[in-house]
């Protein structure tokens, strides 16, 4: 059985796909989609999606995932309406295990995030025969070299950058770029390199608005009348918190990062920003269309070595990318580590090299 979790990301078809074809290449397994993640196996009566070579044909160039994924419920929080209209979650995962076993399901794909394989490694530990494979665009789980989806997003976002610096020259504007990333900053860096933006702020480096301020101003000196600045969601000023709503969904855990670019936008304001400032929120433009090649390729890689794990009974690992080779890695060491912005890795040190402001006091 197979289930998407988490947001939905460029490649998951292909790892559908993939998967797949690989199965019915050994002629002994009929594989099944669930719907929404592990909800459709909860849901009454339950959906689960035969997922066939005919069903499967061509999807690798589709955004989004044929058997549709969640970030809301699952078999830990499950939301239900109480008799006075209120919510509460309850935990199902043992009846969700009790069911995979009546139905006669063998063996278990996850495909997704931080948050998915979290849950994974706890199914993992009640008896669930459990594989992952590694999907975000945010590309934060360290125990893998890349996850699929994230060089789409990245490519989105730099084509979003390239777009702006003609609008922000044409009327002589600061232009603010809010990518998505949560904690970890590798698009917005990647982007803000691969775009040439002026000043580029993550989450790992807290900014200062006033060095932001100063490098504009340079720039208004030697004639250059424009800024373009690409802001993570989550990143964060000096002795501040990141910029976020009160969530009030119900069985939807993370918290909701928004506003970054508009605090941004404000605090320019205050220091004195001599320009016009506009922000632009990519938000989920990231998330859809068509995936990269590289992206198909490393998915087509996660779902054959995936079926593989579960023909060979090796369950409790999820699916990694250690150049150049397809490795399992334990679900426990995969829920350990973060991947996030060293401060003083090389990518930084090369947007500095060619400029980029970082917010902090290393301008250059």
């Amino acid at each position: 059985m197979l289930s998407t979790g988490g947001g939905d990301c460029p490649g998951l078809n292909a790892v559908i796909r993939a998967f797949v074809k690989h199965a019915n290449q050994s002629g002994k397994w009929e594989v099944l989609g669930c719907y929404q993640s592990f909800n459709g196996l909860l849901m009454e009566p339950t959906k689960l999606i035969p997922l066939t070579p005919a069903s499967v044909s061509g999807i690798h160039v589709r955004g989004g995932t044929i058997i549709g994924t969640t970030n809301k419920g699952g078999p830990f929080a499950w939301p239900v309406k109480r008799f006075d209209g209120t919510w509460e979650t309850i935990d199902r995962s043992d009846e969700m295990v009790k069911k995979c076993e009546i139905l006669g399901i063998e063996a278990v794909v996850s495909i997704g995030g931080d948050g998915s394989q979290r849950i994974s490694m706890a199914l993992y530990e009640k008896g669930l025969p459990i594989i992952g494979i590694p999907k975000t665009i945010d590309n934060d789980l360290a125990a893998t070299d890349m996850t699929f989806g994230f060089q789409t997003a990245v490519q989105i976002a730099t084509d979003a950058v390239d777009k702006l610096v003609t609008t922000a020259a044409s009327h002589n504007r600061v232009l603010i770029l809010e990518v998505m990333g949560r904690d970890a900053g590798w698009i917005a860096l990647n982007s803000a390199i691969a775009g040439g933006a002026e000043v580029c702020l993550i989450p790992e480096i807290p900014y200062d608005v006033n060095i932001i301020n100063i490098v504009i101003n340079e720039r208004i000196s030697r004639g250059k009348n424009f800024a373009v600045i690409v802001i993570s969601e989550g990143a964060k000023p000096k002795d501040g918190c990141v910029s976020q709503i009160i969530n009030d969904e119900i069985g939807y855990e993370n918290v909701r990062l928004s506003g970054a670019a508009v605090r941004l936008k404000e605090e320019l304001k205050i220091a004195g920003c001599q320009l016009d400032i506009r922000e632009t929120v990519l938000g989920h433009l990231q998330r859809g269309g068509i995936p990269l090649a590289f992206d198909r390729i490393i998915s087509a890689q996660f779902g054959t070595k995936a079926f593989e794990l579960v023909e060979n009974g090796q369950f409790g690992n999820m699916v990694a990318y250690r150049y150049p080779n397809i490795v399992s890695v334990p679900l426990k060491e995969v829920i350990s580590k973060m991947n996030f912005v060293d401060p003083n890795c090389n990518l930084v040190e090369t947007a500095r090299g060619i400029g980029i402001c970082m917010g902090d006091s290393s301008i250059y």
